[in-house]
């Protein structure tokens, strides 16, 4: 989904078509780019980037609230974005505003000069053009996809690589085995800079220590020299030099307790002062990540299910791994009290949906097979067709999902239920996109 038009609008559709291919893993454009830019990759605040399969996107919210407690300014570079592109910049702190987006986005364009460039690659140009020429602290950088050929892995001396647990997904581009797609996500490693690893796969990991030896890089891993569980309804972090007692992290659901245990060792590594426990703690408790496990309670759907007295929670995990996380949670909601859980889901078609629905069985959720407005998107039918053995229902759109598991099969009648919409983040985006109440910010 997008938003209303605006100036920047009709330049982004002109970059995207620069080159053909959507995805086209290569450094040589976005390098010939900054070259003619002027290398603004040269011109940043102290850099952490980070790589991974699951968890990037949260692992960076808590590390970008952790550094603005403690005072920093702070650039972020995210993707995708849900739904307006400006939420994948952010200036020490704030969106880029409509009017500097629309201005970086034409110099990048005149200075391309109509090259062959992805939409990906020249975007990301433009997100460290703007970054260099804005004061700042840090700068927070998101792998688009794999790592060694993404076009972020332009910054050749980072504060901290940080690598989120990996696991498979995107084969077409990073390859059919973990060791194959740990090998794209360590490329990120760079040659003596620290580099701080979530737990990962034994298959993973022996990649990760291999790469991480052979660049002399300092391997911080979790697990090892770090770890964070949690205690007495809060959290405890733990490293070789200290013991922090603190409060429960504002995302939910267990996993994400590892995810802030991998953002404070990320923090830690820059060696700042000013980040310290107090910084810490207020960071863990405040972080903000739309679309992860995110309550609405505003826009249409969030008030339909605030009218039935149930609840409403979007979140775009779309691979197995974070199925399974997100089962957890499921399963925690409903034992805490007693009322049902529907989960409904929606996923590109090049999604692994079959091992989707498989971290779902035994999870005892009236499950429902959505569609919704992307060229890309998985037909209800063949998500249902994917579910063998599981009973699941179908719904044309989110709205029309929302609908039935608020009051379809029996629901209207008993407890109001928990309902999760998940899956493809293109569905997120619009779902979010309905009102701009849930507009990202």
């Amino acid at each position: 989904m997008s938003d209303l038009l605006l100036p920047h609008d009709a330049a982004l559709e002109r970059l995207r078509a620069l080159h053909p291919v959507k995805i086209d893993l290569t450094l040589g454009r976005t390098l010939r780019l900054l070259d003619d830019l002027g290398r603004p990759q040269d011109r940043l605040p102290p850099v952490v980037h980070v790589a991974g399969t699951n968890g990037k996107g949260s692992t960076i919210a808590f590390l970008r609230a952790i550094a603005e407690a403690a005072g920093l300014r702070t650039h972020v570079f995210t993707s995708p974005h849900l739904v307006r592109f400006a939420e994948r910049i952010r200036l020490a702190g704030t969106l880029i505003s409509d009017d500097q987006l629309n201005e970086v986005v034409l110099h990048v364009e005149r200075v391309n000069a109509g090259q062959p460039i992805t939409f990906f690659e020249i975007t990301t140009v433009a997100g460290l053009q703007a970054f260099a020429e804005a004061p700042a602290d840090l700068c927070i950088i998101e792998v688009g996809l794999g790592g060694r050929f993404d076009s972020t892995n332009v910054i050749d001396r980072p504060a901290v690589s940080v690598i989120a647990p990996i696991d498979i997904d995107h084969r077409e581009y990073l390859g059919d085995t973990l060791g194959q797609i740990a090998g794209e996500k360590a490329g990120i490693i760079k040659p003596g800079r620290p580099v701080v690893s979530a737990r990962q796969h034994e298959q993973a990991l022996e990649v990760v220590e291999a790469e991480a030896e052979r660049l002399g890089a300092r391997l911080i891993l979790g697990g090892r020299d770090f770890d964070a569980h949690g205690e007495r309804g809060g959290m405890v972090f733990q490293d070789e030099a200290r013991l922090f007692d603190l409060p429960p992290p504002s995302l939910v659901g267990p996993h994400q307790i590892d995810n802030a245990g991998t953002a404070i060792a990320a923090a830690l590594a820059l060696g700042d002062p000013r980040i310290d426990e107090a910084a810490i703690a207020r960071g863990v408790a405040s972080a903000v990540w739309p679309a992860r496990m995110q309550r609405l309670t505003k826009g249409p759907l969030g008030e339909m299910a605030e009218a039935r007295g149930g609840d409403l929670w979007l979140d775009g995990g779309h691979n197995p791994h974070a199925a399974r996380a997100l089962a957890q949670v499921a399963g925690a909601m409903r034992a805490r009290d007693g009322r049902p859980v529907t989960l409904i889901v929606g996923l590109l078609q090049r999604k692994d949906a079959a091992g989707v629905f498989d971290a779902f069985r035994g999870l005892g959720a009236r499950l429902i097979a959505t569609g919704f407005g992307s060229d890309l998107a998985a037909s209800p039918e063949s998500l249902v067709a994917a579910a063998p053995g599981l009973s699941v229902e179908i719904a044309a759109d989110p709205t029309r999902a929302v609908h039935m598991a608020l009051n379809g099969n029996g629901a209207e009648d008993g407890p109001p239920p928990h309902v999760i919409l998940c899956g493809s983040l293109y569905m997120a985006g619009e779902v979010l996109a309905l009102s701009k109440d849930t507009w990202p910010t």
